[in-house]
């Protein structure tokens, strides 16, 4: 039997996030910026690291100075990165955000020629999927080739050695030429998935099946017509397979939605805002962290609501992301699980 030497393998997108320092300023007054390390898979492959659990990333950077930063902050985490290979054509991915609480978070991806998109089956043949108890993809991953197939082909791999698949839908329009292709590929790849997580608007998008704009505004429709499209999309997605739906709802909490038609609702942890991104990701390790201990559904997804609460009152990702006695102490002091 392989010996498990890791608890989680994120695959996917890695960056260097430049965040304005001027808190509250509209983008083209920004004069500052601090720099971080971002991406999905990363952020919570350093979460999960953070939180104790072993970690080992696979991602792509280019053969440049910001690679260099990445993989050394990531090292200095403790996060493996012998499996993340260089793509000496390609270049590191960049990400520029501007800060203004509660609600505006305007982003600006730099992702032209780069090169965790160059992931190939190859690259995955690599890395530890046999010796990893899960393996976390994500929708980015699956928006062009080469890293479509190589992200199949990870979750064929992982399926083929009893390793869990955790799909993080992580929907961005701008990296997708068509709404609808996201949604054909992600439906296309949950015969594959164990557990998905995503937003409200994330799980629309995946099940989105006709022409029209994913992206409703509250004050077009009534708030029972937005839950009702929401619940049909859920069931949509438990359809193709997965055996669990984790809707991360914010400041309303997270709800687990099964297959066998239940669901549980976990209630958020209350905190000032500064900066909502990274929240999600911070849920995403949490939640890990409670379900490879064996925790129930609710206590995991609190775990997950602690993580993001504690993340959205900091300035950046994964640079912020919480210690295991931090977030335990933040639950114990706001009434326990």
């Amino acid at each position: 039997m392989v010996e498990r030497r890791y608890d989680l393998l994120a695959m996917g997108r890695s960056s260097i996030d430049l965040y304005a320092a001027d808190i509250g300023v509209p983008f083209p007054e920004i004069k500052h910026f601090a720099a971080y390390v971002g991406g999905c898979p990363t952020n919570i492959s350093v979460g999960a690291r953070r939180l104790g659990l072993r970690a080992a990333l696979l991602t792509a950077v280019g053969d440049d100075p910001v690679g260099d930063f990445i993989l050394r902050f990531l090292e200095q985490e403790g996060v493996e990165t012998r499996f993340i290979p260089r793509k000496p054509d390609r270049r590191t991915s960049a990400v520029l955000l501007g800060v203004e609480p509660p609600d505006r978070f305007p982003l600006v991806y730099y992702r032209d020629n780069c090169a965790d998109m160059e992931l190939t089956i190859d690259d995955v043949v690599a890395a530890p999927i046999a010796e990893s108890r899960v393996l976390l993809i994500s929708g980015t991953g699956l928006s062009r080739e080469p890293s479509r197939s190589a992200t199949l082909f990870a979750a064929e791999r992982a399926r083929a050695h009893g390793t869990a698949v955790f799909l993080d839908l992580d929907f961005r329009p701008t990296l997708w030429h068509d709404v609808r292709a996201y949604g054909v590929t992600i439906r296309l790849v949950l015969s594959l998935v164990d557990i998905v997580l995503g937003t409200a608007n994330e799980v629309k998008a995946a099940a989105l099946m006709e022409t029209r704009d994913v992206r409703i505004e509250h004050a077009q429709v009534s708030e029972s017509r937005i839950a009702g499209e929401v619940e049909r999309a859920i069931g949509t997605l438990l359809e193709r397979g997965p055996r669990a739906l984790v809707v991360k709802r914010g400041a309303e909490g997270a709800t687990v939605h099964l297959a066998q038609g239940a669901a549980i609702v976990a209630p958020a942890f209350p905190v000032e805002i500064l900066n909502v991104l990274g929240a999600g990701d911070a849920f995403a390790a949490g939640f890990l962290y409670g379900y490879l201990k064996g925790w129930d559904w609710y206590r995991a997804a609190r775990m997950g609501n602690a993580c993001g609460a504690i993340v959205v009152t900091r300035h950046g990702c994964a640079n912020f992301m919480p210690y295991e006695a931090e977030v335990l102490s933040f639950i114990e002091a706001h009434g326990g699980f």
